[in-house]
């Protein structure tokens, strides 16, 4: 067990860190382009008319769209003189599931600040980091057209490994450097979200007092 830890500490872990790095990447570009794409089809839903229904199809189209068809036609359609890294397009075949989804959550947020409440819609944050934690797993996607991602780190290394323990343990510390991160980040930003809740709380009961 010793010798396997060691073997992993300097041979497995440098490989796995810098993969979670594309993979945060990835899914950083995609929620942020997500983002900017969502909360405008949200604006654009809610005007209603021909702009509400066009956008409310673009969203249904999205959520249908599987993320491994949009990324190897990005990668075939794109022309060859338009260079566009791996990464870019793992991040942008996302987008439609991202800009769907904060679609969706922002409308719900501004139904409810419409309705007054404040605080449910600050619920809109903590549903974009759970979509931030789906895109940074679904990057995983990312190996099959060669960009080195954290996963594929992982199931080669689990490759060279024949005893079913030590695959298993490398399977919980790729697990655990996935989830220690991204759990930290869902409890700093719950706690922004309480801090958020607690300031529009009082300054409720200030105005009605």
């Amino acid at each position: 067990m010793i010798g396997l830890l060691e073997r992993l500490w300097s041979d497995f872990l440098p490989l796995l860190w810098a993969g979670m790095a594309v993979n945060f990447e990835i899914a950083g570009i995609a929620i942020a382009l997500g983002l900017a794409f969502g909360l405008a089809l949200a604006f654009a839903h809610l005007r209603g008319g021909l702009i509400g229904t066009g956008a409310a199809t673009a969203v249904t189209l999205m959520r249908a769209a599987p993320t491994f068809v949009v990324m190897f036609f990005l990668l075939n359609a794109l022309p060859r003189e338009i260079s566009v890294s791996g990464v870019m397009i793992v991040a942008l075949s996302l987008v439609p599931y991202s800009a769907a989804f904060v679609t969706d959550s922002s409308l719900d947020a501004l139904r409810h600040l419409r309705s007054g409440s404040a605080l449910a819609a600050l619920q809109f944050l903590p549903n974009v980091m759970r979509a931030f934690f789906v895109l940074v797993m679904s990057s995983g996607a990312g190996a099959a057209i060669g960009v080195g991602e954290g996963i594929s780190a992982i199931l080669r290394q689990a490759e060279q490994l024949p005893a079913l323990g030590d695959r298993l343990v490398l399977f919980a510390i790729g697990v655990a450097s996935f989830g220690v991160p991204l759990q930290l980040g869902f409890l700093v930003l719950r706690f922004a979200q309480r801090r958020l809740g607690l300031r529009l709380t009082g300054r409720h009961s200030r105005r009605i007092g």
